[in-house]
């Protein structure tokens, strides 16, 4: 009867995340080799594009102007993607318009592009503005059809895509679930796109409005290429349509100490920074006897580009540095329980086997939702506990509280000796 109360409270919890989140997703990354530049093509429509770039090589982004020829009378896009790829997830669980049911299904690829863009004409600005306004409801799919673009995404609607049939005791165990048949081509095109709004989050990283077009059919963009994006090799195609492009141009981004490219992220950082953050973390974290993670996690997540799920698996290792020093300063001044420490160390062993793959299945939104309520908890706990009027009700705190204060006094004179 315990077993079948215990189940059922699971599987409930497990329903209800996918009621409260619906589509839940995560964006990790694992480089794999570029995708080859599509060849120079044409169409009933005319003669293919011709392109030229202004700059071969940059240095942690800048600026690039496109230039070329097109038919007359026909709007230009220009596509540009790195060779760098990387790996991003999305898990759905929205009910379905036509049965109601929850499919649970985890889409994931090693083949998104580290960067992608595409540009359209000016005309479509407001469009672009529209859909950045609108904030999460944004959808790829409608955007491109809006701005006439459909035909032009091509790169990432390529890329192979698996898909998993999750289930609650899967993940429970740490299991993505069943894999499941490869897609149709149109399906994985448009499973592509919600892969790219979870890799990229907001319309203005996928899409932009730089391409100006004359009467007779030459156009001219300039474009921003952002910092921070991985180093290697990036490719720039100008389109007409789906079957009339460009020949492929192309240009180097470089970067330099101490900026690092993290390939599990797709992304560059200065590395000055989060050191000197996490420093000033470590000193306050080792105080409270947490290590620091805690409150590394947010900041992480909310200062960089770093999709969570890297943030939460590269904190768990440099805690380890905090709290080993950590360990054996306690362990002089005789605060630590060993024989607690070993019973609950115990239960987080099982516990980091669970957490890394349930992190695939909440998008970034949800983590910091899930996270701001835990810290909001403990901290309103944390400050209730040291109100005078709870201090006065409970004297063993109040005997624990003198007793560290002796020790600290006795150290701290044992030391001026």
């Amino acid at each position: 009867m315990r077993k079948r109360w215990l189940g059922g409270l699971l599987y409930g919890a497990w329903i209800t995340l996918g009621a409260l989140y619906p589509p839940a997703s995560m964006a990790g990354t694992t480089p794999i080799p570029a995708a080859a530049a599509p060849a120079t093509t044409s169409s009933p429509a005319g003669p293919p594009p011709t392109i030229k770039i202004d700059k071969t090589s940059l240095d942690n982004g800048g600026t690039i102007v496109v230039s070329g020829k097109a038919p007359a009378g026909k709007p230009v896009f220009i596509e540009i993607w790195g060779d760098k790829l990387v790996r991003a997830s999305h898990f759905d669980a929205k009910p379905d318009k036509t049965t109601g049911k929850r499919p649970y299904v985890l889409y994931m690829t090693s083949e998104m592009p580290a960067y992608y863009k595409l540009f359209v004409p000016v005309s479509d600005q407001d469009k672009l503005s529209q859909a950045k306004a609108s904030g999460k409801k944004w959808n790829l799919d409608s955007l491109l059809k809006e701005v006439g673009a459909a035909g032009i995404y091509s790169t990432p609607g390529k890329i192979k895509i698996d898909r998993y049939q999750a289930t609650l005791m899967g993940s429970i165990v740490g299991s993505r679930g069943q894999m499941l048949p490869a897609m149709a081509e149109q399906e994985n095109r448009r499973r592509s796109m919600e892969l790219v709004k979870v890799r990229f989050r907001s319309p203005d990283k996928v899409l932009g409005a730089e391409v100006k077009v004359s009467p007779d059919g030459a156009y001219r963009a300039e474009i921003k290429i952002r910092k921070g994006i991985a180093p290697g090799k990036y490719t720039v195609v100008a389109a007409v349509d789906g079957n009339t492009r460009s020949q492929a141009a192309s240009f180097e981004n470089h970067i330099g100490f101490p900026l690092i490219y993290l390939p599990n992220a797709g992304t560059s950082i200065n590395l000055f920074w989060p050191f000197l953050l996490t420093l000033a973390i470590s000193i306050f974290g080792v105080l409270m006897g947490a290590g620091g993670g805690f409150i590394m996690n947010p900041l992480f997540v909310s200062l960089w580009p770093l999709p969570h799920a890297v943030v939460a698996g590269t904190v768990m290792p440099t805690v380890l540095f905090s709290q080993g020093s950590g360990i054996y300063n306690y362990s002089k001044i005789k605060f630590i329980s060993w024989k607690l420490g070993v019973t609950i160390g115990l239960a987080m062993v099982v516990g980091g086997f669970i957490g890394p793959k349930l992190t695939e299945l909440i998008t970034l939104d949800q983590f910091k939702f899930v996270f701001g309520w835990i810290l909001l908890v403990l901290s309103g706990l944390m400050f209730w506990q040291t109100t005078p009027g709870y201090l006065a009700k409970n004297k063993k705190e109040q005997a624990i509280l003198k007793e560290f204060k002796q020790k600290a006094e006795a150290n701290a004179k044992a030391k001026g000796n």
